[in-house]
């Protein structure tokens, strides 16, 4: 054999080759799911409609056409493959698919997460990755399509057999519903299905803002003096804290539950020896898995701030936040967030006199994942600042704890709360198991275990100081702020968290008690639910004059 036969022979090998991965690519693209708890090889067992018209549109088109129409369609075919990644991780992270219109400001805060869990080298190397797949999907697509074509058209006749027939059995399967695996039909429309659902949440975002616009133009507390609002609580220390993460499924998960309900039967024992008394339902968050903000503002607001348009329009509104309604009752106000590393632009806008940051918190001690700071150091932090000074306004703060953020590995240590001081004794962070960027790909097992006991942390954190430190004019309100991750609360679980009232004066609990709320700190299965955004208004409608 010469060596110019044996060249040709290898280029033949390698075209075949690479032919053969174009078609992989192609398939894959064509049936790869949106959501990665449906990525399985069951999918492979599919007709994808999609590849039957392009075939079919590439065969008829006429010679001049084809390979500029087979480079467009592999584009928008690679960009379909990419927005159905980016589903996967919105669907695995917060539990809904990808908005294209209102969903960019999400990925600031992943690499934050990024930074504050695995690193900046990490982050960066992300991010890069990311950039680089965004760009080159499409391209390799397109160029998959391309050259798929000719050997399309030079086999034109044996194509037009295998389509029809395909074509054949695609509809029978439509009809019939026919599965080789429950849940995963023969005859897929999977990609169209995406990109049709993907345009026509463009339509829903813009019918969504009018809906908006029509809520927040009508506010009962907007024109309502200071000194008729929560004249209830006069006096009294409101602390509102937000627990990340704590959701139902903290309560109701045996794993994780076998963590939490011991703290909380723990803390209802000291707190009820401490003549604390307290009640307990549900509310509903507007965010699952992520997105804090929103489900702070719909809190605050009293409106459903469930995307970052509708956020965008409250900030930008003279809507009255349950902090302002305090500031303008006499309260000082307080915002403290450890987790914000830059200057928070609408502190004005919710009614905060005073903020504290990762920065100005003071902690010197060492890094935990995404919150560098403990929650019993933020809440030791916030009692040295601003409840110990004597010669004072009665506070109202709202408090953030990040301990139970994902990745849930490691857990601050327990310290007496006389030796926190400025964090430097807190013990260099270990990880007990895998590295904290890859939380969403442990066994479930291990991360529902890290969940509880993160969530469990915070909780003691914060049942503690109140036993520690409450007075009978403390009075704290505490939530999670929405369910964690899918891979935690489970694809498809509710929205809701429990919320609690805490409180020594008798008089507070009374005031609450048409609600309905249950007695204790652990809300029964059977608790009311309430959505979110109703909170603003039953809590200053109840604590305030007629």
């Amino acid at each position: 054999m010469t060596p110019q036969s044996t060249d040709g022979r290898s280029r033949l090998l390698i075209g075949r080759a690479v032919s053969a991965l174009a078609v992989v690519f192609v398939l894959v693209a064509l049936v790869i799911p949106s959501q990665l708890s449906s990525l399985t090889p069951a999918v492979f067992l599919r007709v994808p409609v999609e590849a039957l018209l392009l075939v079919l549109l590439l065969l008829l088109l006429p010679p001049r056409f084809r390979p500029w129409v087979a480079l467009a369609a592999g584009g928008l075919l690679g960009l379909l493959m990419v927005l159905k990644i980016i589903d996967m991780g919105f669907q695995t992270t917060l539990d809904r698919p990808f908005d294209p219109v209102l969903d960019w400001t999400f990925f600031p805060p992943a690499v934050n997460f990024l930074i504050g869990s695995a690193g900046r080298f990490v982050a960066i190397l992300a991010v890069v990755v990311a950039v680089v797949l965004v760009i080159a999907v499409p391209v390799l697509m397109a160029l998959a399509v391309r050259r798929l074509t000719p050997l399309l058209v030079s086999h034109r006749v044996v194509a037009f057999r295998v389509v029809a027939a395909l074509a054949a059995v695609w509809v029978l399967c439509a009809v019939v519903g026919v599965q080789l695996v429950p849940g995963v039909p023969v005859a897929d429309r999977n990609t169209s299905g995406v990109a049709f659902a993907h345009l026509r949440q463009v339509g829903t975002d813009i019918e969504d803002q009018r809906d908006f616009d029509r809520s927040a133009a009508v506010d009962a507390f907007r024109d309502v003096r200071g000194g008729d609002l929560l004249s209830g609580l006069q006096g009294k220390d409101v602390i509102l804290v937000m627990v990340e993460s704590y959701g139902r499924v903290a309560l109701e998960d045996p794993v994780v539950s076998s963590h939490v309900l011991p703290v909380l039967s723990d803390g209802a024992r000291g707190l009820a020896a401490a003549g604390f008394g307290a009640r307990s339902a549900f509310l509903t968050s507007s965010t699952a898995g992520g997105g804090s903000w929103l489900a702070h503002s719909t809190l605050q607001s009293g409106l459903w701030i469930s995307n970052q348009q509708r956020y965008r329009d409250l900030v930008g509104s003279d809507r009255v936040t349950l902090t302002a309604a305090f500031r303008k009752a006499g309260w000082r106000t307080v915002n403290v967030a450890p987790g914000n590393r830059e200057p928070w632009p609408d502190a004005g806008f919710f009614g905060f006199d005073h903020t504290v940051d990762a920065f100005s918190i003071g902690y010197k001690g060492p890094t935990f994942n995404f919150s560098s700071v403990p929650d019993q150091f933020t809440l030791s932090s916030f009692q040295r600042t601003e409840l110990a000074p004597s010669a004072r306004q009665p506070v109202m703060a709202e408090v953030d704890l990040l301990s139970s953020h994902a990745p849930w590995e490691p857990v601050p240590e327990w310290l007496d709360w006389n030796a926190i001081g400025d964090g430097t004794g807190y013990q260099t962070p270990t990880y007990a198991g895998d590295p904290a960027e890859i939380v969403l790909q442990r066994d479930r097992t291990l991360v529902l275990n890290d969940y509880g006991t993160a969530i469990a942390y915070s909780l003691r954190s914060l049942l503690s100081f109140v036993e520690t430190y409450g007075t009978s004019d403390t009075v704290v309100i505490f939530l999670g702020d929405h369910q964690p991750a899918p891979v935690v609360a489970g694809d498809g679980a509710t929205r809701d968290v429990p919320v609690t009232i805490v409180a020594r004066d008798p008089t507070v609990l009374s005031e609450v008690a048409g609600w309905g709320w249950e007695d204790g700190l652990r809300p029964s299965p059977q608790a009311p639910v309430a959505r979110m955004d109703t909170f603003r208004d039953r809590f200053l409608s109840t604590f305030s004059s007629p």
